[in-house]
């Protein structure tokens, strides 16, 4: 079966937002957005990120950002790519604000602000690189990937980025593999205690 790379549309927000979730628990039992939409089961979190997908605010998790993989027809794989300089933390906060959540939620502000590293804005970011279950192995990812580097060469980006969790090992080797180099690894004791893992590595590829 071929695979079809496309760009995401808002008709995708269902599909984008169980990608998210599944990119971001990775494992976990809760991940950031359920701490982020004081979520206590999946049906509230979808919810949420299918509005934030689609709000008007642009933030990261807006679907002109992803990058969708299609076998016969059927949405199987997805990634997003944004410019941190364009997808501020204050354009994730009009989105919350459009949608109804309010952002007074020091847990999470607390670890976006001591967990997270220190960006390049004139780079460009990867995330929520994901496959559907039983498509795994057959070229989805590596298609994806694809398509989003040379799209990012033709663009004339000199550099781009991916934040990893400390631990997630076939997600390291699958980045290492496409040539992405490790930078950094900062462990974070907040998000330990609250996701049961030490930390981020920020890897990088350069062009």
């Amino acid at each position: 079966m071929s695979i079809k790379i496309r760009k995401a549309t808002s008709d995708d927000s269902a599909f984008l937002a169980q990608m998210i979730l599944q990119s971001s628990r990775a494992g976990k039992k809760v991940c950031i957005y359920d701490l982020l939409f004081a979520s206590y089961n999946d049906k509230d979190t979808l919810e949420n990120l299918e509005k934030l997908i689609t709000a008007t605010a642009k933030s990261n998790c807006h679907y002109s950002n992803f990058l969708v993989a299609e076998m016969d027809g059927k949405c199987v794989g997805s990634l997003c790519s944004y410019e941190p300089r364009i997808a501020t933390k204050e354009v994730f906060r009009n989105a919350l604000q459009e949608i109804g959540v309010g952002n007074e939620n020091s847990e999470y502000e607390d670890i976006v602000n001591y967990c997270g590293f220190e960006l390049n804005t004139r780079t460009l970011i990867f995330d929520f690189m994901e496959e559907l279950e039983g498509f795994i192995d057959v070229g989805v990812l590596k298609a994806l990937m694809q398509k989003s580097l040379l799209t990012a060469r033709l663009k004339g980006y000199r550099i781009a980025q991916t934040v990893v969790e400390i631990g997630s090992l076939e997600t390291l080797l699958y980045y290492k593999k496409l040539g992405f180099k490790e930078v950094n690894q900062k462990e974070c004791e907040l998000y330990r205690e609250k996701f049961g893992r030490a930390g981020f590595v920020l890897l990088a590829y350069e062009f």
